[in-house]
């Protein structure tokens, strides 16, 4: 599994919209592609600006086929409902290793 880690920086006051926002448009439009397998976001309880959105890909490939036209067109509705753009501060890929689980005695 391949993880999208996606940080952005939004007044506190616009939170909840953005969140919304993210759920209708951003993870609908990205729950069409093969491979996607789910979304968190999570907030950070020390800086009410800060949200991080954990998108879990199976593969890397799965990933990175999302069309760039899509992924333009889908940003472009997210900020007209948004109203204004709200730049990515920060982007990161993670590979996660599963481990077995330790055997119950």
């Amino acid at each position: 599994m391949i993880i999208e880690l996606l940080k952005v920086k939004v007044p506190p006051e616009q939170r909840e919209k953005y969140i919304q926002n993210d759920a209708e448009i951003w993870t609908k439009a990205l729950a069409k592609y093969p491979g996607f397998l789910g979304k968190e976001v999570w907030i950070n309880p020390n800086d009410a600006t800060e949200i991080v959105l954990v998108i879990h890909w199976a593969t890397r490939e799965d990933w990175r086929t999302v069309p760039q036209a899509a992924l333009e067109i889908i940003d472009h509705q997210f900020t007209q409902a948004m109203g204004e753009y709200y730049p990515i501060v920060e982007s990161s890929e993670y590979q996660v290793r599963k481990f077995p689980q330790k055997p119950e005695e």
